[in-house]
């Protein structure tokens, strides 16, 4: 947990975090408004200077301090008023949230919402001169054009909603559209400005455009990653198992193994199947693992098949055999040339993940594959049958070394 901690902390102090912010432009008095008077709709006269820190990357908050003027529309009554406000906001860097990094790192945008208060006074008209103490709350967006490491364009649309409000933006009427005479949560203006943001820090970055590097490789990383996985599977020894999964990665040419990449002793007697020219046999070294003559290969053999101790395995959802695990089709065609009265049937397994009726159709898939490699090996095909059984329920459908078992075609020798 501690050392987690550490790399958290570590990882925050990449990038600056605190930023401060200039905006002017225009602004616009939507309501109250007193009939016969309006404003123009983009009346220049605002302008505010905000500091922000971000948390990390995607949440922070900031003071903004905002003044401003509104004046009348040509051809309406003259009226004018000053206001000032104070808000103190939430920030989500939704560029980062949206990952635009992945299309520009020039672009960024920028959500922000809170509340604050303020005050309205008008210059002219009946209320001239009476200051209007309000509340707001306020929801903007801010899109932001990176022009270096220390400096950003920002342009930024805010919309405000005042709590109270006693007089008319206008300064020419009062409201009385509520008991207590305020005209409550119906006052709205907005602001549209453009403006810099100044970044500080000793960090080469700021938040609004930090970039993990465990999120993104470079292509040098991403190539390293790829020349490691490329060492990760090679097959020294040519069996068909990679070295990473490979327990004896030295194996001899032609030798047959298992899943681990280790030589197979079908029949226990201690002599390799590779070394062993009766390999489903029992039989002594001095007879190079073969049973005396008076011995029947074909019941040790049958034996061994119809015990499922002879298999062809595949990988997910595939019908094409295992490399390592093909070699028992070879070893099924060499006992069936040896014994040309013998019939096999070639039976399809697949694992429980998937519709049942896909598993009974690629179960078929690949007994259909081993009668064609048996066939194709010299076996005469009116020997041989084949069946898919669809999934095989024997085994733990939760364990991945079982689900890759029942991925298999056995043999039944009739």
């Amino acid at each position: 947990m501690v050392g987690a901690l550490a790399v958290g902390a570590n990882a925050q102090d990449d990038f600056n975090k605190w930023s401060v912010e200039v905006n002017g432009g225009f602004n616009k008095p939507m309501a109250p408004m007193t009939p016969g008077y309006f404003s123009p709709t983009l009346n220049l006269g605002h302008a505010d200077l905000g500091v922000r820190y971000m948390f990390n990357e995607k949440f922070g908050t900031k003071l903004d301090f905002g003044i401003g003027s509104f004046k009348n529309a040509s051809d309406t009554p003259d009226f004018s008023s000053n206001y000032y406000r104070l808000n103190l906001q939430g920030v989500a860097n939704l560029g980062r949230i949206l990952n635009w990094e992945t299309f520009s790192q020039t672009f960024n945008l920028l959500g922000h919402f809170g509340g604050g208060i303020g005050q309205l006074t008008a210059q002219e008209n009946q209320f001239a001169d009476i200051k209007d103490k309000q509340y707001n709350v306020s929801t903007g967006m801010t899109l932001q054009v990176k022009l270096s490491d220390r400096v950003a364009l920002n342009g930024d649309i805010t919309n405000f909603v005042a709590g109270r409000q006693s007089v008319a933006f206008d300064g020419a009427s009062d409201i009385t559209a509520a008991d207590d005479g305020y005209y409550g949560m119906n006052s709205v203006w907005w602001t549209g400005t453009l403006g810099l943001t100044f970044y500080l820090g000793s960090n080469d970055t700021h938040a609004d455009w930090y970039i993990r590097e465990n999120k993104y490789a470079t292509k040098d990383e991403l190539a390293t990653q790829i020349g490691e996985i490329k060492d990760m599977l090679k097959d020294s020894d040519g069996d068909g198992v990679p070295d990473y999964l490979d327990k004896e990665p030295n194996t001899p040419a032609g030798a047959r193994v298992n899943s681990a990449g280790t030589t197979m002793d079908s029949d226990g007697d201690g002599l390799p199947d590779h070394l062993d020219k009766c390999p489903f046999v029992p039989g002594p070294a001095s007879l190079e693992g073969c049973a005396p003559e008076d011995t029947e290969e074909v019941d040790y053999l049958a034996k061994a098949i119809n015990d499922q101790y002879v298999n062809v395995y595949f990988a997910f959802d595939s019908s094409k055999p295992l490399g390592y695990s093909a070699s028992s089709a070879n070893y099924v065609a060499n006992f069936m040339k040896r014994n040309p009265g013998v019939q096999v049937e070639i039976k399809g397994y697949a694992d429980e993940l998937g519709p049942e009726n896909y598993n009974m159709k690629l179960s078929e898939k690949r007994a259909k594959s081993v009668y064609d490699l048996l066939v194709a090996t010299g076996v005469d095909a009116s020997r041989l049958s084949y069946k898919g059984y669809g999934e095989d329920t024997s085994v733990d459908k939760s364990s991945t070394d079982a689900r890759q078992m029942a991925r298999r075609v056995s043999f039944e020798i009739q």
